[in-house]
């Protein structure tokens, strides 16, 4: 029996996030779950998945039907279904369910096409609730083997380490600048930060409205001041938070693709893992020595970097590629969420298995639109190898497609039969040209936006991570493509691309992505909150929520400080440390609300399953069709109605020694009889002695998956009982 880890885990996490506080949640939601029907009790165990295609669930679900005053009889069906789930809540519904086949071990053959007529109608008539925590707790991992995105790109960016504390200013290629209305002053575009020129004196200011700076120029040398203009200082919001530091950090100015790894003073080493690896601890970005080789390993948007010392040469090296001593890093220890970037780990798998399923939703027609803003006339570029072009000029992603016209913004498709609409909400797409376009081009994550089903009145949609420009790669979640996009710039519209590098970003399982700018996010707080004289803000395009991207769960602005990185949101595992509010599901954010179908829109006559508490969730199926109970660490059998005890390992050893005997008894005989039929004798028994120690085993890897995930759910509810204080808007 193989179990689908990429359905497991989102199981997993789909029943544990349902049992969050009632703050969060109206209702806990747990398996077993009964089902009413006519003539009897259905009771229905924590399916086991088989595949996930999209928002299409294959899977198989143990059971027991109780007739009025008989004992239950105890079966297995397989099943079709669709997913709705939400992100933001840690929940999914299992609906439209197509029973495919029933089979009761323990049933005669009219009482089996008797119990499997009620069970069909039952459940075509019904719908499940779950958390989608013990949905991808459940997927099996041979189904999840991630074939990686070749494509994208590993070469590092340049590296600079700097031994004091220092915050990154970059600018997407040369400073431009554009006039800020009725003053002298002009705002740089093309940077998250602060940075304005004064058009008399021809001086650069910045700032994260706490610490002021000045330079001749916009690419430095930059200088602490205390004497900002006046002027200048009045202009700003009035609301800025504090980077928290008691002493300006040093700025270090980039115009092309550069992380900062920046140490409070001198870097200071740390032993870990028994000495297998030591860390820098005085640093915001995860730097280690692994110890045999003296090998240095950075970690940067997800990828591991390798040298022999600080000024390189450094090499990708592949999550899956690590030296076994990264896998040994203790889940309790400081370093412990590093560990979601070594492939093979538990937190690696949840994290790649998480990119398995989708966010869904049902979208109204009549309350959608869209409208799309260009500077000029529409322009587009041909993408090579497809017959795909995309516009330049706007924050919009537009597609060009065989005379047609699609559009995506905030997971939604749209379509017109010109560039500048009318707009409509699509209920469909050319996925054959759409699912060609490369990583190498800035529109590469709207190939993770779908559309699943559509009536007159809904259409059913949904995205994956990749559409937040986060992916699975050789095991591990990465960010970014690793490709630098131009931005496009018209004279006083500039429009910035999605980036890789150069905001610190690290992942943790709980949060997802989170940005920063080494040691304080005041400069990227104050850039994202003042937009004078900005025809639009600094975000790459007008999907992702913003100017950043981050998954399903982002994005997060790290608190920086004076704080190790053990401690720290971008490599840590403590979920007490964070200091914004996650927003997981765009579908759901203030500006999408109104496009989601009301109830009434989506309205099933389905009934909702009711969880069975006082029920044990310990029973499975296997894909033979058996009834199987796993109670007190063994494994039982139902067997012509009772549970029988699987052969216990002493049982099975003299089990063994048996077949050895008759193995050793046929080798005997070989030379008086066929020697082709003794060995397939051979073979046939070890096979079927290899088919009961497989069952065993995967039973025991589903077990497994469905504890892990009841303990996630578990840990996630209390995560959010200490409710974060929520971000500030982003002015999307």
């Amino acid at each position: 029996m193989k179990l689908f880890l990429p359905f497991i885990t989102a199981f997993r996490v789909l029943i544990l996030s349902s049992l969050c506080l009632c703050s969060f949640f109206s209702k806990a939601i747990e398996w077993p779950q009964q089902v009413k029907t006519n003539q009897g009790t259905l009771i229905v165990y924590q399916p086991q998945p088989e595949k996930l295609n999209g928002n299409t669930l294959t899977a198989r679900a143990a059971m027991s039907f109780s007739l009025s005053g008989n004992d239950a009889v105890f079966g297995v069906f397989w099943f079709r279904a669709k997913l709705d789930t939400d992100r933001e809540n840690d929940t999914v519904t299992v609906r439209n369910m197509t029973v495919t086949d029933v089979r009761w071990p323990e049933s005669k053959d009219a009482g089996e096409q008797k119990f499997t007529a009620v069970v069909n109608e039952a459940i075509k008539a019904s719908q499940f609730e779950t958390s989608l925590s013990q949905l991808t707790a459940s997927l099996e991992s041979a189904e999840a083997a991630e074939q990686s995105l070749t494509q994208l790109k590993t070469d590092p960016p340049t590296i600079i380490f700097k031994e004091q504390l220092s915050v990154l200013l970059s600018f997407d290629g040369e400073p431009k600048f554009s006039k800020v209305e009725n003053s002298q002053y002009e705002r740089a575009l093309n940077t998250a930060m602060t940075v304005i020129k004064d058009s008399k004196s021809k001086l650069c200011y910045l700032t994260d409205g706490q610490f002021w700076y000045q330079a001749k120029q916009a690419k430095g040398p930059y200088e602490f001041t205390q004497t900002p203009p006046t002027e200048l200082v009045k202009m700003l919001p009035k609301d800025t938070e504090s980077s928290g530091l008691s002493a300006p950090p040093a700025i270090v100015v980039a115009t092309k693709p550069t992380e900062l790894i920046a140490t409070d003073g001198a870097a200071k080493w740390k032993s870990l893992t028994g000495g297998e690896l030591m860390y820098v601890f005085n640093t915001e970005t995860p730097w280690l020595r692994e110890m045999q080789t003296n090998n240095m390993y950075v970690l940067l948007s997800g990828r591991w970097y390798r040298a022999k010392q600080q000024t390189g040469p450094w090499t990708f090296v592949r999550g899956d590629e690590l030296p076994e001593s990264f896998a040994n890093i203790p889940p309790e220890s400081d370093l412990a969420g590093l560990r979601v970037s070594v492939a093979g780990t538990e937190e690696a798998d949840e994290a790649v298995l998480d990119a398995k399923v989708p966010q869904t939703a049902a979208i109204s027609r009549k309350d959608t639109s869209l409208i799309v803003y260009y500077d000029g006339k529409p322009k587009f570029e041909r993408i090579p190898g497809t017959q795909v072009s995309y516009a330049i000029n706007t924050d919009a992603q537009v597609l060009q497609i065989k005379g047609k016209y699609y559009a995506v913004d905030n997971a939604v498709w749209f379509k017109a039969d010109s560039a500048q609409g009318p707009w409509l909400v699509a209920d469909s797409i050319p996925k054959d040209d759409i699912a060609k376009i490369p990583p190498s081009s800035p529109v590469y994550n709207v190939t993770y936006v779908e559309i699943y089903e559509s009536t007159p009145e809904v259409v059913y949609v949904g995205y994956y991570p990749g559409y937040m420009w986060s992916y699975p790669y050789y095991g591990v979640p990465v960010y970014g493509t690793g490709w630098y996009y131009p931005p496009y710039w018209g004279g006083g519209y500039y429009y910035p691309r999605p980036p890789t590098w150069g905001f610190n970003i690290g992942y943790n399982n709980w949060i997802g992505w989170s940005f920063g700018l080494s040691w304080s996010n005041g400069f990227l707080n104050l850039g994202m909150n003042w937009h004078v004289g900005w025809p639009t803000n600094y975000r790459p395009y007008h999907c992702c929520n913003g100017w950043y991207g981050g998954g399903y769960r982002g994005p997060v602005f790290i608190n920086n400080g004076n704080i190790n990185i053990g401690n720290k949101i971008n490599v840590g595992h403590k979920p007490g440390h964070l200091n914004k509010q996650p927003r997981h599901n765009i579908y759901k954010r203030d500006k999408s609300k109104s496009r989601l179908a009301s109830k009434q829109q989506v309205k099933r006559d389905l009934k909702t399953a009711i969880s069975q508490r006082d029920k044990a969730n310990n029973v499975f199926a296997d894909k033979n069709g058996n009834v199987l109970k796993h109670d007190a660490d063994k494994w039982q059998q139902r067997v012509e109605g009772k549970w029988q005890t699987l052969p216990s390992d002493k049982q099975q050893q003299i089990k063994d020694r048996a077949q050895n005997i008759d193995r050793q008894q046929v080798q005997n005989k070989l030379q008086s009889i066929d020697k082709s039929k003794a060995k397939q004798t051979l073979q046939q028994r070890q096979h079927m002695q290899n088919r009961q120690q497989n069952r065993i085993q995967q039973l025991n890897r589903a077990n497994r998956a469905r504890q892990q995930g009841m303990q996630r759910q578990q840990m996630r509810r209390n995560t959010q009982r200490q409710i974060p204080r929520q971000m500030p808007n982003r002015g999307h």
